[in-house]
């Protein structure tokens, strides 16, 4: 198991050449994001990923939580390492100022949630909800709840939670059973929670549940859900922690990966009722927890990216380290580091050119989050948040399923060493297998990207993202030996039929919602596939830029050009059968009776 590394060089590259770094810290707001205190930024956080999570999470894996007479046990380290984090401002980095945020570009977080997530996933969930508690807030929150609860969840000081499931409602939030009742200011809140992420510790002096209830009154679905903040214990006039809510976490998850992180079923309301906020308006508590949960989407996707990339550093240590069997050419007589074998070489080139090209749509989805947020012109910030619903649903589903593939693959590269817990790389695996599957399943956001975000302009935000696409490719004539036309012709034709399958996708849901919703997962797989080649096209035009402004030859930035060129000779190839199965899968997808499975 190697020591994990944040990839800070890569990471750079992305915010300045995909998110478009210097353009952010123009806009309103984003001024202090210049070069120089974001390389600091990175290499601080870097520190506190090497040193301080990478060396828990295996033993956080190992050790588990442990929920014993009623008291949340977590693995040893885990809570100094989150005071370190709070201590050193982490949390605050993309908020605003007025409650304590320090008012950076949202893309430079998402940098550091990667380092987070690379480094111990199992922790870095704690922090990742809190973020998407704090959107929340900041959207419908109270001025009293703002005042109260934002410093404190901004800061760290306090975590927060996202509970939607129930026994009876996953997937289907309308059929939950929680009930909130009036009471004065207040509302008594009832009911049972399941998979509820660090829903119970003792890191903070406080937890902000955000629950969704159903009033006695109301409509029937999804239509009758209101969200409340429900906190662990019930703030004081002065805002410190006063008594302790009627709520109480009954039990614990065992789980196939992230044993360190604590998966709750929590109990409201055992003794009345536990005392809960309203959130918004009555009964309008979906689009208040949307909020939060595009957000958590989104960092999803980046825990995908986060999680392969930790999966590859081990799988390249052990290449270069591992000796086995003689050079298929016969160049060596003597056995070699695999590293030097076709097929590892093949494996090892994968995983690393689908990394690149994650980490671009995560960089491209984050430059588009800032300008929607912060550009000065609506227009623009119209045309921005497009682009975000657009791409959300691509980046959580797209990232995590490729996660799922790449850490398979890395196993892979171990051989049998790899299905041994102690090189760690299994957990890797274990622990990407819960992405493809929470904050949505991956088949709902492709639903989401065919209903919500296609069919609802019909295709006009995504032809308009296809012609970016397209322009990204100007320039790229001029890479050098021979790349050039190669990627011109690979990511053109990829993306002539992304624009096509995208027309039979929205002519299929004219016609048939159901044959539309049946070809949905891998017309996504298509748009994630096809704009990966795009932007890492544009990755390598931009490292000729770079090399040709300061007359440098740098063999780590060469590799752009060759991952390009790989990814449109191996893995752009696939768009043409994802975009057949689109065009001809639809109905042999739905033929089956029930009764013939």
């Amino acid at each position: 198991m190697a020591d994990y590394r944040a990839p800070i060089e890569d990471i750079r590259f992305a915010l300045n050449e995909i998110a478009g770094l210097a353009g952010l810290a123009e806009l309103p707001g984003y001024e202090a994001a210049e070069p120089e205190v974001v390389d600091h930024i990175l290499e601080e956080a870097a520190k506190l990923a090497n040193e301080k999570l990478a060396p828990l999470n295996w033993s956080g894996d190992r050790e588990g939580v442990r929920f014993e007479n009623g008291v949340m046990r977590l693995p040893e380290g885990f809570a100094e390492a989150y005071s370190a984090y709070v201590e050193a401002g982490w949390n605050a980095l993309p908020f605003d100022s007025e409650h304590g945020g320090h008012g950076l570009p949202w893309t430079v977080a998402l940098a550091l949630i990667e380092m987070w997530n690379s480094a111990n996933m199992s922790w870095a969930l704690c922090p990742l909800l809190t973020i998407g508690a704090v959107e929340s807030l900041q959207e419908h929150g109270t001025d009293w709840q703002k005042r109260v609860f934002l410093p404190k969840l901004i800061s760290g000081e306090w975590t927060g939670t996202m509970n939607l499931t129930e026994p009876q409602a996953g997937s289907d939030v309308g059929a939950l059973k929680t009930r909130a009742v009036p009471d004065s200011e207040h509302y008594r809140i009832t009911g049972q929670k399941i998979y509820i992420t660090w829903g119970e510790h003792a890191m903070t002096e406080n937890i902000a549940h955000l629950v969704l209830a159903r009033l006695p009154d109301a409509p029937d679905g999804t239509k009758g859900i209101s969200l409340f903040l429900v906190p662990k214990y019930i703030p004081r006039e002065d805002g410190t922690p006063g008594e302790p809510n009627d709520l109480r976490c009954v039990s614990i998850e065992h789980k196939m990966g992230i044993h360190g992180s604590p998966t709750c079923t929590m109990a409201y309301g055992d003794n009345g009722g536990a005392i809960g906020y309203l959130i918004g308006e009555e009964n309008k508590g979906m689009a208040c927890m949307f909020t939060m949960m595009n957000n958590a989407r989104l960092n999803v996707g980046v825990q995908g990216l986060a999680i392969a990339e930790r999966a590859y550093q081990d799988a390249r240590a052990y290449a270069f380290d591992r000796v086995q069997s003689r050079p298929v050419d016969g160049s060596d007589p003597t056995p070699v580091a695999i590293v030097k074998h076709p097929d590892v070489r093949r494996m090892l080139t994968t995983m690393k050119a689908e990394i690149a090209a994650m980490r671009a749509l995560v960089f491209r989805a984050g430059g588009a989050l800032d300008r929607a947020k912060r550009h000065p012109d609506a227009q623009a910030r119209q045309a921005a948040q497009g682009e975000v619903d657009l791409l959300t649903p691509v980046v959580k589903a797209w990232c995590t399923d490729l996660a799922v593939e790449i850490t398979s693959t890395a196993i892979q590269v171990h051989g049998g060493m790899g299905y041994v817990e102690q090189t760690g790389v299994a957990q890797h695996y274990r622990d990407a297998r819960i992405a493809p599957i929470y904050e949505g399943t991956n088949g709902i956001q492709a639903m989401d990207l065919l209903g919500r975000k296609l069919l609802r302009d019909n295709g006009g935000t995504a032809k308009a993202f296809i012609a970016d696409m397209r322009a990204l490719l100007e320039g790229v004539d001029q890479l050098p030996d021979g790349h050039g036309p190669v990627l011109r012709e690979a990511v053109s034709n990829a993306l002539d039929t992304l624009e096509s399958a995208t027309e039979t996708v929205i002519a299929l849901a004219g016609q048939d919602i159901a044959r539309a919703a049946a070809v949905a997962t891998p017309y996504l797989h298509l748009f994630g596939t096809v704009t990966g080649g795009a932007l890492l096209a544009r990755s390598a035009i931009a490292v000729e830029r770079r090399m040709a402004e300061s007359d440098a030859d740098s063999e780590r930035e060469r590799a752009q050009a060759l991952l390009a060129r790989f990814y449109a000779d191996a893995i752009l190839p696939k768009a043409q059968s994802l975009a057949a199965s689109v065009a001809q899968a639809s109905e042999s997808t739905l033929a089956l009776s029930e009764t013939q499975f």
